[in-house]
């Protein structure tokens, strides 16, 4: 054996191990995720039973050329169950050129509950958090609720958020599940259906499950007015905005939890432009509260969180670094450049890595229904062409933030016309 073989032996057997790891995690995570479901169902029960003296809540949504979608979504929220006198719905029109602000005035004058938020002329244009932090200005309610403004949210939703923070005075903030509205128009927003449920039922359920500990999404979370405020807001660098801001809520002694039955639907790319987009934005506002918080690590009060920040913030590079080395050698090996001499049971290695991601997928998707015969084929090209698409994802990250040092700026999701996915009345 030479030294070149050793070398790529260790570098493949390494490749292994971080695959096998990443896996074996998940599929923890996602049995923690099947015990939170099963929970959560009683949970559920418990609390349509349970009177709540519900705090006055005032609905955030940011909204930039939103014509398209705004109406539907202003009308979900007024449909909400929650107490007419102590809900307000404050939509931020961010210097929109369409229609979004005749709408959103149109929606005002029908009911005294929506209000319009002008961002002021010469500060709009810089992205959700700026949006967000200027509304809050406005706000003169115990609660804030944020939803994007494509969201069309369960009557239930907002019900089921707040008495979370009423009922558990640990708590921060609490977030529900987003469902993808668009899941069956093509073969892309099948994969960001399976991914979505995945990512919720694992990364969110699990995670709550077994370490107390979840992330707050763009969309369907409420929180208390005093806290955003007393943290000042949302970053304005951060392009993963409330990720950045579950962190500090965390270092503030607070919890966030997960909430699987309050639900909303909302729109998924359905071209792969678009798609690349906004991924390329999540993986940059990833490197970004990366190298905010590294660095204050060993500070954090908990080891749990500071394990959990460190995989989750990291999970982006440790599946690249494995899937670039296995798939390198896997190519050089079949060319019969190299050969890997170290002895092991690596097929049956891979072929039960596969196995046990299309096991762990179909679990997760299954609380909500998804697991169906159907899937299966849309799983297994998901593993080798969708999860590998990530490697392009990073590295295009990687050059716009490091190589060209293009500034962050948001990139909004493109809306398409789906129509009202639910009955909100």
């Amino acid at each position: 054996m030479t030294f070149l073989e050793i070398d790529l032996s260790l570098l493949f057997v390494v490749a292994v191990i971080l695959i096998w790891f990443m896996i074996a995690y998940q599929f923890v995570l996602t049995v923690f995720g099947y015990v939170n479901y099963l929970k959560s169902l009683n949970r559920k029960l418990a609390m349509d039973r349970m009177a709540f003296d519900y705090p006055s809540c005032t609905i955030l949504i940011p909204a930039h050329n939103e014509e398209k979608v705004i109406a539907a979504t202003i009308e979900s929220m007024l449909h909400m169950e929650y107490p007419e006198n102590r809900v307000s719905v404050l939509v931020i029109n961010d210097g929109s050129t369409d229609a979004t602000r005749e709408i959103i005035l149109a929606a005002a004058a029908r009911d005294p509950r929506v209000r319009l938020f002008d961002v002021p002329a010469g500060e709009g244009g810089r992205g959700k958090s700026r949006a967000l932090n200027l509304a809050m200005a406005k706000v003169s309610s115990d609660v804030i609720a944020v939803y994007d403004a494509d969201n069309t949210p369960d009557r239930h939703a907002l019900r089921y958020l707040v008495a979370q923070l009423v009922e558990n005075k640990e708590l921060g903030a609490a977030l529900g599940k987003f469902r993808t509205v668009n899941k069956d128009v093509n073969l892309l927003t099948r994969f960001i259906n399976i991914e979505t449920l995945s990512f919720q039922s694992m990364l969110q359920a699990g995670r709550w499950q077994m370490h107390n500990i979840a992330t707050l999404p763009g969309t369907n979370f409420v929180a208390w007015t005093w806290l955003i405020r007393h943290l000042n807001g949302w970053d304005e660098e951060a392009l993963t905005e409330d990720s950045e801001l579950s962190i500090r809520i965390y270092q503030e002694g607070y919890k966030i939890k997960f909430v699987p039955y309050a639900i909303t639907y909302e729109q998924e790319p359905q071209s792969w432009g678009v798609w690349v987009r906004q991924r390329t934005r999540w993986v940059r506002g990833n490197n970004y509260v990366l190298g905010k918080f590294l660095k204050h690590i060993r500070q954090f009060r908990s080891k749990r969180l500071m394990f959990d920040v460190l995989y989750t913030l990291s999970l982006y590079y440790v599946f690249f670094v494995a899937i670039v080395i296995s798939d390198i050698l896997f190519v050089v090996s079949a060319a019969n450049l190299v050969t890997i001499s170290l002895p092991g049971p690596y097929t049956f290695v891979w072929i039960m890595a596969f196995f046990l991601f299309l096991g762990e997928t179909m679990l997760a998707i299954s609380y909500d229904g998804e697991d169906r015969i159907r899937h299966i084929p849309v799983m297994v090209l998901m593993y080798f062409t969708y999860c590998q698409l990530w490697i392009y994802i990073v590295i295009r990250a990687l050059w716009i933030e490091y190589v060209k040092k293009d500034k962050r700026t948001w990139d909004k999701t493109i809306r398409f016309d789906v129509g009202t996915p639910v009955d909100v009345r």
